[in-house]
C-alpha cells in the first residue's frame, strides 16, 4: 500500500512539472513544430507515390504490361445510365470483376477513366471479353457483352472499353 501511494504521488510530481514546462513553450514553437509535421507528412506523400510508381514498373515491365479501362461512351455518361458492374475476361480468365459506387459511377459519368485491371502479357493475340450490368434512371436493366481480339506486340498495350450504356454496346479503343 506504501509503495502504491509514493508512486502515485511521484506520478502526481511529474505530471505537475510535466504542465509547468509545456506552458512554458510558446506559440511560435508550436507553430513550428506544426510546420515541420506538415513537411514531413508531404515527404511521406512524395514517397509513397514514387514507391507506387516503382513498384508498378518492378511488377509490370513495360515489354509484357497490358493494362484496360473502362469509360463510357457519349450517351452512357448522362445521367440516365448508372453502371453497376463489370467483368473483364482475359483468355480464359475472369481477371477483374468490379461493383461500382456511387462516386466511381459519378466519377464515370464526368469523363473520367478508370484501370480496371493490369496484367503480364506474353506477346501475341489474346481473346477478351467484356460484360456489363447497369441502369437506367427509370430501373430498366442494360446488360452488354463484346468480345475483342487484343493483339499484344512488344511494348505495353493499353486498351480502352468504352460501355455505351442504354445502346447495350461495347467499343474497344487501343492506345
Amino acid at each position: 500500500m506504501r509503495r502504491i501511494l509514493i508512486t502515485l504521488a511521484t506520478a502526481v510530481l511529474l505530471s505537475l512539472s510535466v504542465l509547468a514546462s509545456a506552458q512554458n513553450v510558446s506559440r511560435e514553437e508550436i507553430r513550428g513544430l506544426d510546420e515541420q509535421i506538415q513537411d514531413v507528412k508531404k515527404d511521406v506523400i512524395g514517397l509513397t507515390s514514387e514507391l507506387n510508381r516503382l513498384e508498378e514498373k518492378l511488377l509490370f515491365p513495360s515489354n509484357t504490361q497490358a493494362a484496360f479501362f473502362i469509360s463510357l461512351a457519349g450517351a452512357a455518361s448522362s445521367d440516365d445510365f448508372s453502371l453497376e458492374s463489370v467483368e473483364v475476361k482475359l483468355g480464359d480468365q475472369v481477371v477483374a470483376h468490379h461493383l461500382y459506387t456511387y462516386r466511381e459511377i459519378e466519377a464515370l459519368q464526368q469523363g473520367g477513366v478508370q484501370r480496371i485491371h493490369t496484367a503480364n502479357v506474353q506477346t501475341g493475340t489474346h481473346p477478351l471479353v467484356v460484360s456489363y450490368f447497369g441502369k437506367s434512371k427509370s430501373g430498366k436493366e442494360y446488360r452488354g457483352s463484346a468480345s475483342y481480339s487484343v493483339e499484344k506486340a512488344v511494348g505495353p498495350k493499353f486498351v480502352e472499353i468504352q460501355i455505351a450504356g442504354t445502346q447495350s454496346a461495347i467499343h474497344f479503343k487501343d492506345w
